[in-house]
């Protein structure tokens, strides 16, 4: 399969970046990232300078991959990390656009790499237990009913990629919160701390993400289908204290 691809190329953060166009042909069962490591083999034999992109796991679980496609935060399929999108989905998309994160609190380190450490800092205003639960507790010793259990465990599989962000006009990182928040405050230690909403709001508008304004885009594009329903709870917990 060949494909036109115009990738963004940045070589610093203060630099100014553009696209540059290169063609590659490639494997359709490659994966994604597969194609950029081919390609950047290409580059380095012409003696050029590799694509610098982000990546771990390469099994869709760590959310490194942070990649926008043809407009699409991790690429066009619902559910799928940039690392699990294969070229043979793009066939009829002979002509790629590929992109990093766009958002102010995300500034790009060098071409498809971002900064997301404002992610981790909003953890640290809050979504975490701020009080001292002593040794860990026999497995059931607080009864949790398994609906709460279920509905905190949903919310915990957020692996903070930043693809909410990515795709909402405001760069509002309220679906991120709002999952740290519903998780935590559905377990009996995560209650004790009513005013986390408020902390971890407060550190997402001083880290220059916007508001939200329920586009709902987020959940679309987030690879664990956290839901919108989330920020429901968070508003709750928010105007109750």
């Amino acid at each position: 399969m060949k494909f036109i691809l115009h990738i963004w190329r940045q070589s610093r953060p203060a630099e100014s970046g553009n696209f540059r166009r290169y063609e590659l042909e490639v494997s359709a069962e490659s994966s994604f990232l597969e194609m950029l490591d081919a390609l950047n083999e290409q580059l380095i034999q012409a003696g050029e300078e590799p694509v610098a992109f982000d990546h771990d796991c390469r099994e869709g679980i760590c959310g490194s991959c942070s990649l926008v496609i043809n407009g699409e935060p991790h690429g066009r399929h619902r559910a799928t990390t940039s690392c699990q999108q294969y070229m043979r989905d793009y066939q009829d998309q002979k002509e790629l656009w590929i992109e990093p994160w766009r958002a102010a609190a995300f500034p790009v380190i060098q071409d498809l790499i971002t900064d997301r450490s404002a992610l981790d800092r909003l953890i640290q205003a809050g979504g975490y237990i701020p009080v001292r639960t002593g040794a860990a507790p026999e497995a059931n010793t607080i009864p949790v009913a398994k609906k709460v259990a279920d509905k905190a465990f949903d919310a915990a599989t957020c692996i903070g990629c930043g693809a909410c962000v990515a795709v909402c006009p405001n760069a509002s990182a309220t679906l991120f919160v709002a999952a740290k928040v519903s998780h935590l405050s559905s377990l009996p230690q995560g209650k004790l701390d009513a005013e986390r909403p408020a902390k971890m709001l407060a550190q997402m508008q001083a880290e220059g993400f916007g508001s939200c304004s329920n586009y709902r885009e987020c959940e679309r594009s987030c690879p664990k289908q956290i839901s919108t329903e989330n920020i429901v709870t968070l508003n709750r917990a928010l105007y109750r204290n």
